[in-house]
């Protein structure tokens, strides 16, 4: 029998030995979009052909009275009889009643299943940590962020401020977890972990766990993580929780008669706006980092009002005290930071323009550091043993019950959340009214402290330094 010409018709009606010289002479008929070319010895395949001249092997058969066409691949990728197979073997599963779509799809999801068990296995710890803060940080405010970035950081890192004296950063409490696998944060190596933090910096360490605690949570929620951590929260393990205990209620404040003596110590720091910083904190009885991140726009002159960057409403207006206001206005505006990084606050007055102190500019950019070690030296001057830059915050609390001022006065100026309904959905209490009792406060704790009040208006104006 002759070969047939190339530009022979292939007959479409009947099924066909299927060969390569009949499937390169396959053309689509005219007026149709494809075609479909069957196979004599495998009755489910089919030679599918387009306009364009593409053709591929397809499936075909009947499946619960329906048709069903399945591409097997195209005719330059699979050999006629590789073909053939792969049409008999699906031509089996509906034989034995199964669907050939429903079991490639059960076997993706399997295959796709073990691929992310397997990089959940291997996955590390700090990877996903890093996809963990990125997904969450809209959620967040910037000092939870910046507790969640701080406490898993690297150390090492040569740095002048912060560090007391040891000229470069330590590594964040979580951070030799970030090294391990996720697979194995277990109760058991979470439980060493707090052991060995706990040694030198148990409240860092019980914050850390904290986040950790959410970290897991959130690892179970996502299938692909989940699968390589136990049933339960392994940070939520009495084991863990033993190790780290409770944290203990904190005393240190100021007596009203240590007020003298605190005072004449922190006055006599050599650091001015160290000591404006101090006093301005118990003043105000505001947080360590509210009163730091205060600039200079935030003071209101003319209404005397302060505006202080609060946690918890996001902001807060306070009065702004004569004290206060002539301790800040005897400060040097170098930034648009009042207390600007240390090595600008030490700039003096009468230094020249061009001070080396001044030329730095990324010191532009910067608060000054907390002051606790300066703060720990007055303390030390006044005999006054334990007291935290918190402790001021807790000493305005305090204090306050010498003047019986009203509950919900002293916690709108601290920026705690109204303890009672008709606190917190009746009472609105205007700048002026805060300013009647808050002056009182701070009128009284300087006269318990033997410093004499500015007199009123006498506040100096702001000095710009260029």
């Amino acid at each position: 029998m002759s070969r047939p010409k190339d530009s022979a018709v292939v007959d479409l009606s009947v099924a066909q030995d299927l060969t390569a010289g009949l499937i390169e002479r396959l053309q689509c008929p005219p007026g149709k979009t494809q075609a479909f070319l069957r196979d004599r010895k495998a009755p489910a395949l089919r030679v599918r052909v387009t306009t364009s001249g593409a053709k591929a092997y397809v499936f075909e058969a009947k499946l619960g009275g329906k048709t069903i066409r399945r591409t097997i691949g195209d005719v330059r990728s699979w050999t006629i009889e590789g073909a053939r197979m792969e049409a008999n073997r699906q031509r089996v599963l509906i034989d034995t009643g199964e669907d050939p779509r429903q079991v490639e799809q059960a076997q993706e999801a399997a295959r796709i299943a073990k691929a992310e068990a397997d990089t959940a296995q291997s996955i590390s710890v700090g990877a996903v940590w890093d996809e963990y803060v990125e997904a969450r940080k809209p959620r967040w405010g910037d000092l939870h962020y910046r507790d969640h970035i701080a406490k898993a950081k690297a150390g090492g890192l040569p740095s002048k401020r912060g560090t007391r004296g040891r000229g470069e950063t330590i590594a964040g409490p979580l951070y030799p977890l970030m090294q391990l696998k996720l697979r194995d944060l277990t109760p058991a190596t979470l439980s060493a972990w707090a052991e060995e933090q706990t040694l030198t910096r148990p409240t860092a360490t019980r914050l850390s766990w904290r986040l950790l605690r959410g970290f897991l949570s959130w690892c179970s929620e996502h299938t692909q993580y989940a699968q390589a951590l136990p049933a339960q929260n392994p940070a939520k393990a009495k084991v863990v929780r033993e190790v780290l205990g409770k944290p203990s209620v904190k005393q240190d404040v100021l007596q009203r008669e240590q007020l003298s003596v605190w005072f004449a110590a922190v006055r006599q720091l050599s650091n001015r706006a160290a000591s404006a910083y101090l006093q301005t904190l118990l003043l105000t009885g505001a947080r360590p980092g509210e009163i730091l991140a205060i600039q200079w726009k935030d003071l209101d002159q003319k209404w005397k009002g302060l505006t202080i960057r609060d946690k918890v409403e996001g902001e807060r207006m306070i009065p702004l005290t004569p004290h206060v206001a002539t301790l800040l206005a005897e400060l040097p505006k170098t930034s648009k930071w009042v207390f600007a990084s240390q090595q600008i606050a030490h700039l003096a007055p009468k230094e020249p323009r061009n001070s080396a102190k001044r030329l730095d500019p990324k010191n532009e950019e910067k608060t000054m550091s907390m002051p606790n070690h300066l703060h720990d030296k007055a303390c030390k001057v006044a005999g006054i043993e334990g007291l935290t830059l918190h402790g001021l915050r807790r000493s305005f609390k305090s204090l306050t019950e010498w003047l019986e001022v009203p509950a919900g006065v002293v916690a709108q100026i601290m920026g705690h959340k109204p303890s009672a309904t008709a606190e917190k959905h009746y009472t609105v209490r205007p700048l002026d009214l805060l300013r009647l009792h808050h002056e009182k406060i701070e009128a009284w704790m300087l006269a318990q402290g033997s410093v004499q009040p500015a007199p009123a208006g006498k506040a100096r104006r702001l000095r710009v330094v260029k």
